[in-house]
């Protein structure tokens, strides 16, 4: 299984990923593929992000049962700690002086 969530995507890309996974949310695509296809619908995803960003969560043997990857800009950002996959939150930007 795996499962793919953008934000700020294009139209085109959005249209892209509905032709190979279900749309379960806006933004959120599911489906349940082989290694070969997660990964030409991953490189589709970063030909086609643009501005926006990305996440790919796959079923795996990791010790969590899952692995993922990230995409673009966002304030969680993965890091590996001894051997198992995190996320560490990025501090927020200061707000605008006036």
């Amino acid at each position: 299984m795996l499962v793919i969530v953008v934000e700020n995507a294009p139209p085109r890309l959005r249209g892209r990923l509905g032709v190979w996974l279900l749309e379960v949310r806006a933004g959120v695509y599911v489906g349940n593929y082989s290694r070969k296809v997660r990964e030409q619908i991953w490189s589709q995803v970063t030909d086609g992000l643009e501005d926006g960003n990305a996440v790919l969560i796959w079923k795996s043997t990791a010790e969590a049962g899952f692995e993922f990857l990230t995409l673009g800009q966002n304030r969680r950002m993965p890091c590996d700690f001894d051997g198992v996959q995190l996320v560490n939150f990025l501090p927020e930007p200061p707000p605008d002086a006036p």
